[in-house]
């Protein structure tokens, strides 16, 4: 064994290292981040609820509603296509803005929905979250193949629930709530292995993958929100 082998080896094992050291810490930013961002959007959404002036604001204008979608679609989009040109804290920001402009558009599920009802699909959520994500986590089966298949699920349910706000169809709204349910249940599986297979190959904890490590972050998040958004027009009980 020659000098440059030994070399070699040395550097493979410093590597091997750092991608030790790095993995366990750019998960538990992927879980912290999604955690606040979720705390920030349940105390913005109460908050504007708790608020006449912020409401009638909101849901007094017709087009206030439309200019936080599109500020919403605006911030993951710019998130998603741009977070290798944006800096960690503008990101950070980004996602930040996007949870709380994500709780004024959800406040008016306190009107909608019963408290206790909201609280109990809020735990049913976790815990069907919680599970699918340590199911993603641990699986030894590759879950790439699901990917597609969610995707044009997704496309579907967004076709589908559009046509429906013409048609007004109860049933087909119950069926696209069940489908929402199986579909994000699935992303929420396929997301958290896509993220852990990314992170496995990573190098170190700098600024770069803590960016992926954030987008991570909101990819979750999204999933978390729809998979609430669809338990609660199953199981909540409205006012």
């Amino acid at each position: 064994m020659d000098y440059e082998e030994l070399n070699y080896q040395s550097v493979s094992r410093s590597e091997e290292l750092q991608r030790a050291a790095a993995f366990p810490v750019l998960m538990r930013k992927v879980y912290t981040w999604m955690t606040l961002a979720l705390v920030i959007t349940g105390f913005t959404a109460y908050a504007v609820a708790s608020s006449p002036t912020i409401l009638n604001l909101i849901y007094g204008n017709s087009y206030m509603m439309w200019v936080l979608f599109g500020a919403e679609l605006l911030l993951v989009i710019g998130i998603s296509g741009a977070i290798n040109r944006l800096s960690l804290p503008v990101a950070t920001l980004m996602f930040v803005l996007y949870s709380v402009i994500n709780g004024a558009v959800f406040s008016s599920i306190f009107f909608a929905y019963t408290m206790s009802s909201i609280a109990n699909v809020f735990f049913i959520t976790a815990g069907t979250f919680a599970g699918m994500s340590l199911f993603g986590y641990f699986t030894k089966s590759d879950l790439s193949s699901w990917g597609k298949i969610l995707f044009m699920a997704l496309i579907g349910l967004i076709i589908a629930t559009v046509v429906n706000i013409f048609l007004r169809s109860s049933g087909l709204d119950l069926i696209l709530s069940y489908a929402g349910v199986l579909i994000f249940v699935g992303l929420t599986a396929y997301d958290t292995q896509k993220i852990k297979m990314m992170f496995l190959e990573a190098n170190d904890s700098g600024e770069t993958m803590q960016k992926y490590a954030l987008l991570g972050a909101l990819t979750l998040y999204l999933d978390f929100i729809n998979l609430f958004i669809y338990l609660l027009r199953l199981f909540g009980r409205r006012e």
